[in-house]
């Protein structure tokens, strides 16, 4: 009993005591006795000294033999005891032994619980880097989540307090250097804002005695209309509400509309106010007209004067000036506003004391400048400027017979109407028969009857040189006016009768000459040039942007390949398409062919077909449509950049194309709409070769009708013998092994 309560209770001594007896054991393999319960108070480091000078001794008296061995664990097996007669105690030590051993697999040793997990947390942090760069061969696009640790020094303590000190003097230093620089910048802003003050003065004070100076040697003072304004402001205000308080005079169609009207009246004042100068057309029944078309056109000017002209914006160093103020004032001070207020000046009251002429009207003359404006503003706007260039000439060659037929009716006057064969002889329409007389003399018709006398020879000879003149300057111009309206036709007709040239040069087929003159004829009816990137090309960057922008970004932005890339992307794709003009029938690419290109349909219609003959349509393309897109994000390698189909055009067609080249210079720029593109094209050529398998399924299928014959079902082949392993060849199997017995 008492044994056993020490087994319970002091299971180390009782383990102690069932091994104790037997005979020692050798040298080579001995082992320090456990101590007894009375020393187990020592502490582990006494234990591991102990233990390691025992082993040092053991190591010492022992002879040439295997290597001892090292202490056991109290859980170690010790040497087996002789036997000896059945105890009570050795048989509960007997029995813990046997639960020892019974006792399941001991868990891995952990020596610190910190060190492991930090451990196995670096592996699983190298295994997902592992799977990372795997996933990064796949896609060189990927890019790493990770950053790299930055550099941990390590100092002494010497060299960290001498690193502190160091970077101390160091922040000291650059922060009386900062001070020493914000105190010389501010020393040369003031003196810059002292120097720019001065400088605005003297300018001030130039400008101010400039400006007296010219007003002292001015023709014309100048005038002040301060109270004009004040009586015209009511009507400039209510203006407003239908011109704005500016008007741009480059684009406003209203404001051309109106300098055509001034035109008119312009053109009225110096065509009949010379008619009624030399011409008998003053009598009582006319001058009511005459007073009052005088006056209408007076209107127009004033109008012109108070309303239009000072709204005009301007620019100034290089910003459009909006303020009706402002546009006003440069107005006052510009020479033509003087003008235009000594062309209304009403000379036409002297009427009242000399009576009425239309020589009081010469000062209309003056606003001349309203016509050249109307002739550039028309000019800009109209498509075909060329008309108005050649009835422009027109009018001025028509306006010079105009005063040579006034001044050959005056000199008719002077020598006496009907005096001599030369001068007029009042019957008729007078202004008629002169016009007809200076339209003979100055385009040197001849026929013409010969001048008696010193003063008809003087006037006829002073026609004749004027006409060659005159005449022959404005069939110059009409010949450059011409021949600059038709530049374009004649640049496509040379080009044309070259190519033409070269082809007949080297006997080429009347088939492909047809074709080519085909293709001249068309791509000048539809674009009305050869090279549409000759004129853009002429065009700053911006303006060939917004045309670019206008035609084919909307196009661009369906594509699905160039969804989620950047839309200046887009735009620098723009700028490189190429215009080019297909003929009927003429194959755009075809299947096998090395894609280099992406087009986008202008005009007209693709059509993809196939067959034996090309005779299958299996889609039409219409304008706006995209194709050969993918092919541009594709390498050579395994055929990725080839052409999968037939395109050829349907009647004529009209297609911008993208090179490969040029959107790969385009691509270096955007790394990110590089990346996007990138994945989706790999995507398209998945979906694409997914799609190739699912074909050779089908076909497959269908051929299997036609196939091999099926194998045997696997019940038949269970109970005929026909399978592999069957009844059939077990026989076989078995005569041949007693064959061999």
């Amino acid at each position: 009993m008492i044994s056993t309560l020490k087994t319970l209770f002091w299971p180390r001594n009782a383990a102690a005591a069932a091994q104790s007896p037997g005979p020692p054991a050798p040298a080579s393999a001995l082992t320090p006795a456990p101590d007894p319960p009375a020393k187990e108070e020592k502490s582990d480091e006494k234990k591991d000294e102990v233990r390691k000078y025992e082993k040092k001794e053991e190591e010492k008296s022992a002879e040439p033999a295997p290597a001892p061995a090292v202490a056991p664990t109290p859980a170690q097996e010790l040497p087996k005891p002789e036997a000896k007669p059945a105890d009570p105690a050795n048989h509960g030590a007997e029995t813990a032994k046997g639960e020892d051993s019974a006792s399941p697999p001991p868990q891995p040793i952990v020596i610190n619980q910190y060190t492991d997990n930090h451990l196995r947390e670096i592996v699983k942090r190298l295994r997902d880097r592992a799977e990372l760069y795997k996933d990064k061969i796949i896609d060189p696009y990927a890019s790493s989540p990770e950053r790299s640790p930055p550099v941990t020094p390590v100092y002494r303590k010497q060299d960290w307090i001498r690193k502190q000190e160091e970077q101390r003097i160091k922040r000291e230093e650059a922060e009386q250097k900062k001070k020493e620089e914000d105190a010389k910048k501010a020393a040369a802003k003031k003196e810059k804002e002292e120097k720019e003050r001065k400088e605005k003065e003297e300018k001030l004070k130039a400008e101010k005695v400039k400006a007296e100076k010219e007003a002292a040697e001015a023709m014309c003072p100048k005038i002040n209309c301060t109270c004009i304004d004040i009586l015209l402001q009511p009507l400039e205000d209510k203006m407003d509400t239908y011109l704005g308080t500016t008007i741009d005079p480059f684009t406003d169609r209203r404001y051309i509309k109106w300098l055509s009207v001034v035109t008119v009246a312009f053109n009225y004042n110096i065509w009949f106010a010379t008619a009624r100068l030399c011409f008998p057309y003053h009598t009582p029944l006319t001058i009511p007209v005459w007073i009052f078309l005088d006056v209408l056109a007076d209107v127009v000017n004033i109008v012109d004067i108070t309303i239009f002209q000072p709204r005009l914006q301007f620019v100034k160093a290089g910003d459009i000036i909006k303020d009706r103020v402002l546009a006003k004032q440069k107005y006052r001070e510009s020479t033509r506003f003087q003008a235009d207020l000594i062309s209304i000046i009403p000379f036409d009251l002297l009427c009242f004391h000399f009576g009425f002429n239309s020589v009081f009207r010469i000062n209309r003359f003056i606003r001349y400048q309203s016509f050249f404006e109307f002739s550039d503003r028309l000019e800009s706007v109209m498509a075909k400027a060329y008309i108005w260039r050649v009835g422009r000439t027109t009018g001025y060659l028509l306006f010079c017979l105009h005063i040579n037929s006034c001044l050959y009716y005056i000199a008719s006057e002077y020598e006496g109407l009907g005096s001599t064969k030369w001068t007029y002889d009042g019957k008729g329409n007078a202004y008629l028969r002169c016009y007809y007389f200076a339209t003979r003399t100055l385009i040197t018709i001849g026929g013409l009857p010969e001048p008696q006398t010193l003063f008809e020879i003087i006037f006829q000879l002073v026609n004749f040189f004027t006409g060659v003149f005159v005449f022959s300057s404005l069939i110059g111009q009409m010949r450059d006016v011409i021949g600059a309206a038709t530049a374009g036709q004649t640049y496509f007709r040379a080009s044309m009768d070259a190519c033409v040239a070269y082809m007949n040069t080297y006997t080429i087929p009347k088939l492909v000459q047809n074709r080519v003159r085909t293709w001249y004829n068309y791509t000048w009816d539809s674009q009305g040039m050869l090279d549409e990137s000759e004129l853009l090309d002429k065009m700053p960057l911006v303006m060939r942007t917004a045309i670019a922008v206008d035609i084919n970004l909307a196009t661009f932005q369906k594509i699905d390949l160039f969804k989620g890339c950047d839309n200046q992307m887009l735009v620098d794709m723009l700028l490189r398409l190429k215009s080019i003009v297909y003929l009927p029938g003429d194959f755009v690419c075809k299947k096998g062919d090395i894609g280099r290109e992406m087009y986008v349909i202008k005009a007209g219609e693709v059509q993809v077909i196939g067959g034996p003959d090309n005779k299958i349509v299996f889609v039409t393309l219409k304008a706006g449509c995209v194709f050969g897109e993918i092919s541009l994000l594709q390498s050579a390698k395994d055929g990725g950049n080839r052409r999968t189909a037939n395109v050829a055009a349907h009647g004529f067609a009209n297609l911008f194309v993208l090179d490969k080249k040029d959107l790969n210079d385009i691509l270096v720029h955007y790394p990110e709409s590089q990346k996007v593109l990138a994945k989706k094209g790999r995507k398209l050529m998945k979906a694409k070769g997914k799609a190739a398998v699912q074909d050779d399924g089908e076909k497959k299928k269908g051929l299997a009708l036609f196939g091999t014959k099926p194998p045997t079902p696997k019940m038949l082949r269970a109970f005929g013998g026909f399978g592999k392993g069957g009844l059939l060849e077990k026989l076989r199997a078995h005569h041949a092994a007693e064959k061999q017995n």
